[in-house]
């Protein structure tokens, strides 16, 4: 903010008018750059006894796991229902439906995917494989594609797809998981196939197939590329022709590589459960292309994130440690020190976790919330409350945009008000 737009919202503050609050803007997974932090300011700094105010609450979205998209005066889920897996989309003011448009049959483990917003267009995925593209006011299908027909792929174990397609440009780069399309990228208007990236062996550790993780971008040694997790482990990829760039496979296990990477200038942390571990890597130049050198390595006792994600945040992650545990816990970016924890935090399993206003959001798997400073001092808890309705596993990741914090648990969908 400039000095001069300061003065003029004092002014203003001063004689009593209220400034309009920013547009929502949360349009895919994980937030606008897909890390877990929102930019939201002016945020409570701790939660009276019971949580912050319930603003509304709505139900009928179905089952799953998927979280929420905020775009444009509109929320964007997944839910099965009793007659097939759903896109739908809800008014940010109640939460009330728009449309729902069917992208495949009733899946038995639910919807995962979250959907992915840009200008007038959604994407997603079922757990099936269906990749769908729709209008955002209509819920119209422009097109569609299937994973396992067009592109030969498949999931490295079977609890369907996961992955919330990603949109850079004119694409949407998205995972099929087939040795020769691990990684495709489409045109973004048409579902047009613009390239295919095509694997070596990735090595002995985990299974073929697609991971439960999503795309995220790296500018590494000037080259832009697509960082994923794939069921062995995680692969870069050339965005500008899908060119296989590097691989790193001591991450992999046989079940299930589930978190997101985390990615910043030359180094990309990565993580999955499972009794596997924790590692950053840095990525170089090798001739033309790029291999990922390993900085440091942890071992699952010492550090692993199963599916709640990890946080960086400043010099520091955090995130819950441990197999089906969300254990908080700070650790220093470069050196992968421990700065504290893990320790036995308020709620119980896995825990997914957003930062907002130097506080992280913690949403247990026996559906506590929690409000938690970030700082690598120590933790310290600055409230907690029950999520109305929820049954374990409450694995749904939680969303906070526009001064207010989205909730899903399966059917329902609550939004609370993180300002005074």
């Amino acid at each position: 903010m400039s000095k001069s737009t300061s003065i003029i919202s004092l002014f203003l503050i001063f004689l009593g008018i209220t400034l309009p609050a920013a547009e929502p803007n949360w349009p895919q997974w994980r937030g606008p750059n897909r890390d877990g932090i929102s930019t939201e300011s002016g945020l409570l700094k701790s939660w009276p006894e019971g949580g912050p105010k319930l603003e509304w609450s709505n139900k009928g979205l179905g089952s799953g796991f998927a979280s929420v998209a905020i775009h444009e005066g509109q929320i964007f889920t997944m839910g099965n229902r009793k007659d097939g897996q759903f896109l739908i989309a809800l008014s940010l003011a109640d939460g009330s439906e728009q449309w729902a448009t069917k992208v495949s049959g009733a899946e038995n483990n639910g919807s995962r995917s979250t959907p992915t917003v840009d200008g007038n267009l959604v994407f997603t995925l079922s757990s099936s494989g269906d990749l769908i593209c729709c209008e955002t006011k209509s819920g119209k299908e422009v097109w569609k594609k299937n994973f396992a027909r067009d592109f030969g792929g498949k999931m490295m174990s079977g609890w369907g797809y996961c992955e919330s397609p990603l949109v850079d440009g004119e694409h949407l780069i998205c995972t099929p998981g087939s040795n020769s399309a691990a990684m495709a990228a489409l045109n973004k208007l048409t579902g047009d196939v613009v390239w295919k990236c095509e694997t070596p062996n990735l090595g002995r550790s985990g299974k073929d197939g697609a991971g439960y993780s999503s795309i995220v971008i790296s500018e590494a040694c000037g080259i832009r590329q697509y960082v994923q997790l794939l069921g062995r482990g995680v692969i870069g990829v050339s965005a500008a022709d899908g060119k296989f760039l590097w691989n790193y496979n001591r991450i992999a296990n046989g079940t299930a590589n589930i978190p997101t990477p985390i990615i910043r200038d030359e180094f990309v942390f990565c993580s999955t459960g499972y009794q596997t571990g924790a590692a950053l890597l840095k990525l170089v130049k090798d001739g033309s292309g790029v291999k990922a050198e390993e900085v440091y390595f942890h071992n699952g006792n010492t550090l692993q994130n199963h599916h709640g994600g990890m946080l960086l945040v400043g010099d520091y992650l955090y995130g819950g440690h441990g197999h089906n545990n969300g254990l908080p816990v700070c650790v220093k970016f470069s050196t992968g020190e421990i700065m504290w924890g893990p320790e036995r935090g308020p709620g119980t399993g896995s825990a997914a976790v957003v930062y907002a206003d130097g506080r992280l959001y913690f949403r247990y798997q026996n559906g506590v919330m929690a409000l938690i400073e970030a700082s690598p001092k120590g933790l310290n808890l600055l409230g907690t409350f029950n999520i109305p309705e929820a049954r374990q596993p409450s694995w749904q990741h939680h969303v906070v945009a526009g001064g207010k914090l989205y909730l899903r648990e399966q059917d329902h969908l609550h939004c609370y008000r993180l300002t005074q």
